[in-house]
């Protein structure tokens, strides 16, 4: 039997006589002198080896003995497989060769020589992640210890990494980086500063440049972000035509707020949600004139409330807003939001307004502790520039989902519930960690928001070391049973409330349960906001079409996620679940559909739909992680505020790196709620600054 060799067993294995310790103190000598020599190849491939004189400095180096050879293996990434090539002599790791071509370019694909490097220095597989691209660096480990199974003909696993307790353990905060003033090679001057280009971002910018402000936005991306598709608002000329129709769908602004204020249990601030509520149909209607007068997109109302016959437990709010691209430009992959806000600033005589690969490093402030300026560097050539404002910097950076310590440390449960699959935000909290080194005070309650549009394999639990596929048939309110085959929850409501039931089940993890009649009972449902797949009540275009979704369930199938069975007896076996418990669910909740009264969990009638008819489909489904939602607070200026409640001069923020507005969970049923939230403060906050 192979032996088995992980980190927290290596010095153990050498004193048994696998290797000498002598190996440790060579290895941490090339550690600190960075003997390693990196450089990039082709096709996104990345490469490290040694040189003559450190090979010779190199003792035994893991405690294995390796065939000589160059070995290769895959794993998988998060949007690819993620290819490492080793090559060994009897003792080392010579030289390593890592594939991320096919991983996000501004995320997991620019890794590969740092991982390369990692690796060789340590002689291991068992290296830290990088801390923003996490399923791509673990893809590389896994690789590496392949390879390092190949060449020495034994199993080699993983510890923790930078992953687990070890990271939680880490200090994601750190200090504010000490950048002498002969290392800035480049100085910019503006009024207005936006560090980050997306939901917030844009607004912002375009606020600034149509006041005539002089405005400089820097993006750490290859390109600006577009902003997310659903827009909330509350009072918008749009939502007034349907309302005209269909008078139920009329928002109570006030109850709408306070029930904002119940979802986050009271660590939100008033004041900020009735600002939103005041202002977002402006804001809303600004940046849709936009999109309907470049020709390319036309706005919708979303008006849906659900079977109103039935009221559900949670109430909804027809507060989403889409834009859809018009005929003409349907097919057309060039045009975006983005690229129609491109356009809007060259219009107003701002081409240049935006410089990508430009990555915030820190704020700068005067002895008062305004802020005054910023440090960035350059991405490409990591030269540093000092940016001096005149009048402020507006922080719409994002959150922190991509930053592992700071997730690990801050949202454990959440680390627990998610998967890994598409990436939402590419936030990795750097405009947060600069804030805070500013003086900010950071919301108490950490907060994300998670759609159950993830899934596993049915040997796969959820987790954030778990790679799965995306599956947005998840929000469709099914039986969901856990994985002792019982019904645990009313299967309706905020998605969130799905995910935070699954957490306190057996491995934070759930299996939707449907049969052959799903897509007849899709149109019953009468789901709103983003997971409804037939048309609005008021014809509005849904984001996906029931048909669309299916095409993707088939793939799932495909792919070994989504089970297919003619029994129920034979989905519980596929689901690794047991037999004879989902049985008796299965019957018992088919009994509760048949009396049209959900005694156990008080499901509306419309969405207790048996699963009576083969073929049965089963999938694990676990949490696909939007963005975080947590950030530094501020005021209804969007200004930045330290502990004490003062302002810190010069310093606003907006989107998901600003705080006080939710907490606890996201309110999805105020569709487009964080979207709507984005744009008006970050409107506002340039209107501010620009004295507008």
């Amino acid at each position: 039997m192979a032996n088995e060799i992980s980190r927290r067993t290596f010095v153990k294995g050498l004193a048994a006589g696998a290797a000498s310790l002598v190996a440790l103190g060579a290895l941490e000598k090339i550690g600190s002198s960075g003997g390693a020599a990196v450089g990039a190849a082709a096709g996104g491939s990345s490469g490290a080896s040694l040189s003559a004189e450190e090979l010779s400095s190199v003792a035994a180096s893991s405690g294995l003995t390796f065939t000589p050879g160059t070995y290769s293996a895959s794993a998988k990434g998060i949007q690819s497989d993620v290819t490492v090539t080793m090559t060994f002599d009897e003792t080392k790791i010579l030289s390593v060769d890592i594939d991320v071509s096919g991983e996000t370019p501004d995320v997991g694909g620019k890794i590969g020589d740092q991982m390369a490097q990692k690796i060789l220095t340590a002689q291991s597989a068992d290296v830290d992640a990088v801390s923003t691209a996490t399923v791509t660096s673990n893809a590389i480990r896994q690789a590496a210890a392949d390879c390092m199974s190949q060449a020495s003909g034994t199993t080699v696993t993983l510890g923790g990494g930078s992953s687990g307790e070890a990271a939680a353990a880490e200090d994601w905060l750190g200090s504010a980086p000490e950048i002498a003033d002969g290392d800035i090679t480049e100085t910019l001057d503006t009024d207005i500063l936006v560090v980050g280009i997306g939901t917030s971002g844009w607004p912002a910018l375009m606020t600034a440049a149509e006041a005539g402000a002089k405005v400089l936005a820097i993006e750490k991306g290859a390109a600006p972000i577009d902003v997310r598709g659903d827009m909330g608002a509350i009072g918008t000329k749009w939502q007034k035509e349907t309302e005209q129709r269909f008078p139920e769908m009329a928002i109570d602004k006030m109850e709408a707020i306070e029930d904002i204020v119940r979802y986050g249990t009271g660590y939100v601030q008033f004041d900020l949600i009735r600002f939103w509520a005041d202002h977002s149909a402006e804001t809303v209607e600004w940046i849709g004139d936009i999109l309907e007068r470049s020709g390319k997109y036309f706005m919708q109302h979303e008006g849906g409330l659900g079977n109103q016959n039935y009221p559900e437990r949670d109430k909804a709010y027809a507060t989403g807003h889409s834009p859809h691209k018009t005929d003409a430009y349907a097919d057309d992959s060039s045009v975006s939001y983005a690229s129609v806000f491109t356009e809007h600033m060259e219009e107003l005589g701002y081409p240049d307004a935006i410089r990508c690969n430009t990555a915030l490093v820190r704020l700068i402030q005067d002895d008062a502790g305004k802020v005054i300026g910023a440090i960035a560097q350059d991405t490409e050539d990591q030269h540093y520039i000092r940016i001096n404002t005149a009048k402020g910097v507006i922080m719409c950076s994002g959150g922190y989902l991509m930053n592992t310590p700071m997730m690990n440390a801050l949202q454990p449960m959440t680390q627990e519930m998610k998967v890994q699959v598409r990436i939402g935000s590419k936030g990795d909290g750097s405009g947060i960690k600069a804030m805070l080194w500013a003086g900010a005070e950071f919301d108490p309650i950490h907060t994300s928001m998670m759609f159950n549009r993830a899934c596993v394999k049915p040997d796969e639990t959820a987790g954030a070391e778990t790679t799965g596929e995306w599956f947005w048939f998840g929000e469709q309110p099914f039986l969901k049973v856990n994985l002792k085959g019982e019904r645990f929850m009313n299967e309706s409501g905020p998605y969130e409330f799905q995910l935070h039931a699954m957490e306190m089940q057996p491995g934070h993890t759930y299996c939707d349960i449907f049969d052959a009649n799903n897509k007849e009972y899709t149109r019953q449902f009468e789901e709103v906001g983003c997971c409804r797949l037939w048309d609005f009540d008021n014809g509005a275009i849904p984001n996906r079409y029931y048909d669309s979704c299916w095409e993707s369930n088939e793939a799932l199938i495909e792919s070994g996620y989504l089970q297919k069975a003619d029994s129920l007896e034979e989905l519980a076996e596929k689901l690794n679940i047991p037999v004879d418990a989902f049985v008796r669910t299965v019957e018992r909740y088919n009994a509760l559909c048949a009396a049209g009264k959900d005694e156990d969990y008080g499901k509306a009638p419309h969405r207790m739909t048996p699963v009576d008819t083969a073929p049965y489909y089963g999938i694990r489904t676990c949490a696909w992680h939007l963005t975080t939602l947590d950030g530094v607070r501020i005021n209804t200026d969007m200004q930045v505020l330290r502990e004490d409640g003062s302002v810190i001069e010069g310093l606003y923020a907006a989107g998901d790196c600003s705080g006080g507005f939710f907490a606890n969970n996201y309110p999805n049923l105020f569709t487009g709620l964080a979207c709507g939230r984005s744009m008006t403060f970050g409107r506002h906050a340039a209107q501010v600054l620009s004295g507008v």
